[in-house]
Order: structure tokens, then sequence, then C-alpha cells
């Protein structure tokens, strides 16, 4: 069995069959940047923010597939569980944007303005605002 190499995989390859996805010539080291930046970013939160919490959770695991990868791509798309390794890409880029626009936003901090009584509420639950 011939079993192609991660240059090799990717010369081959020649669409995502995406519209709008291209092919990423060296896909893994450009998902270890992006997760590296995002852990970054994260960093700068409060860690009591529960969004911080979440997305180092969610990125170290990532992180650690990738890198225990060792250059397999299809073995790292396989574990992520996010289609193709471009779109893992894509996923990543989105969060690490996310990431900058919390610590922009300062969505840890309490709201500014109490909220409407029921503004909380969905599908029957009831909700307690709290206000600091």
């Amino acid at each position: 069995m011939f079993r192609f190499t991660r240059p090799v995989f990717q010369a081959v390859k020649r669409t995502t069959g995406i519209t709008g996805l291209a092919v990423h010539p060296n896909p893994l080291p450009e998902l270890i940047k992006t997760y590296e930046s995002t852990l970054t970013t994260v960093n700068a939160l409060p860690q009591t923010s529960v969004y911080r919490q979440s997305v180092e959770a969610l990125i170290k695991h990532k992180l650690n597939i990738v890198k225990t990868a060792n250059g397999d791509i299809s073995a790292a798309e396989k574990q992520l569980q996010e289609g193709q390794i471009e779109e893992s890409l894509d996923i990543a880029s989105d969060e690490l944007a996310l990431a900058g626009k919390m610590l922009e936003w300062k969505a840890w901090e309490p709201l500014a303005e109490k909220p409407e009584p029921g503004q909380w509420d969905y599908a029957g639950e009831t909700t307690t605002a709290t206000s600091s």
C-alpha cells in the first residue's frame, strides 16, 4: 500500500470541494500557530472568565491532537472531527478572531444596564439575572 507523505498528499489534493475554501499547502504548522495565538490571546482574559476556561481547555486538547499526529494530516483530521484540515484551520481562525473580540468587549464584566425581567428566560426555563 502506498502511503502519501504530508507534502505529497497536499500536492495531490487539488481542491477541498468546498466553495471558497482553498487547499492549504502546509496546514499543520499553520494550525499549531493559530492555536498557540489563541491561547496567548485568552491568557489576557481573567482566569475566572468562563469563556477563557472553556477555550483554553478546548484549544489545548486540539493542539495536543495536532502535535501528536506527527505530520499525518489524515490522523489529525480524524481525531479533530471537524472535516478536512482546511476546515479546522477556518474554525481555528474564527476562534482566534472571537478571542480578540471577547478581550475588546470585556465580556467578563457585569452588564452596564440591568436586564429586563424575562430577558434571559428560554424554553420555559427561568433564570435569575444577577448584577454586581
